[in-house]
């Protein structure tokens, strides 16, 4: 059948039906793990999401790559919902940090109406949290020389920016996750440690996504998935990363610094 428009008309597929199914079992699963402590139900919804969205991106990864099916109107279409989902990320941790300036600007009685509460010991912000901030400052400027290889036809090169920009993502949440282990109070001590620690633990696994979606834009840029005008794929996985670096700014600078 001849098709006389750009949009790309998606065939039957049964990865949304199949991964609302599993997120339905990992949030069950999270649930009853916040409850009674087994976490085997939490874990299988994991993994059967995990291998549902590697089956549904598999799928797209065709459809564009192999198939031809991303025009140049879908992927203007693709970049507009990128944006939009970034904005909407973006909203997501402004709300954290109205919490977090709501409960800092005027603390209540409860708290002693300190800030930081008396009994917490912050962490200083000239050590772990300042050389996390170099080394995602760093990681942005590798990514971006990673893009400017790829749009110089220079592969090899924006492979080896890549793994760099992967390797420093991997040595920041290993960073993160030694602070807080050495972290003197926790979630549960007062809003300060609820704001602190949603607000960086969301923030972490958002770099953990964005290691994985730069991952994959590896492998595929190593199989020559990518050419000069078309690496939407890896477009998008920089412009997350570029956000979770910006992001982190705002939060050290908020939370570690003026927090303090």
């Amino acid at each position: 059948m001849k098709q006389n428009h750009p949009f790309h008309m998606v065939s039957k597929s049964p990865w949304p039906i199949i991964l609302s199914m599993n997120l339905m079992t990992m949030l069950t699963g999270t649930v009853k793990w916040t409850q009674t402590k087994q976490i085997n139900l939490m874990i299988l919804g994991m993994a059967l999401s995990t291998m549902s969205m590697i089956m549904w991106w598999r799928d797209v990864t065709r459809e564009s790559t192999f198939q031809g099916n991303h025009t140049i109107k879908v992927k203007l279409l693709m970049k507009t919902g990128m944006i939009m989902f970034i904005t909407s990320e973006i909203m997501f941790f402004m709300s954290f940090f109205w919490m977090f300036f709501h409960s800092s600007l005027a603390p209540s009685i409860e708290i002693g109406m300190n800030w930081p509460p008396k009994s917490i010991k912050p962490f200083n912000p000239m050590e772990v949290p300042l050389l996390n901030t170099i080394i995602l400052i760093s990681s942005g400027i590798t990514v971006t020389w990673a893009h400017h290889s790829i749009l110089s036809n220079k592969m090899e090169m924006s492979n080896k920016s890549l793994m760099l920009t992967i390797l420093l993502g991997i040595y920041f949440t290993i960073l993160q996750k030694w602070e807080y282990q050495q972290s003197s109070f926790t979630i549960a001590d007062s809003i300060y440690g609820s704001s602190f620690f949603l607000t960086t633990g969301f923030h972490g696994i958002h770099v953990m996504v964005g290691t994985l979606f730069l991952m994959v834009s590896m492998i595929r840029c190593m199989k020559m998935h990518f050419s000069i005008n078309h690496h939407l794929g890896l477009e998008a996985a920089i412009w997350y990363w570029h956000f979770v670096d910006v992001v982190w700014l705002f939060l050290y600078l908020m939370i570690y610094w003026w927090g303090k």
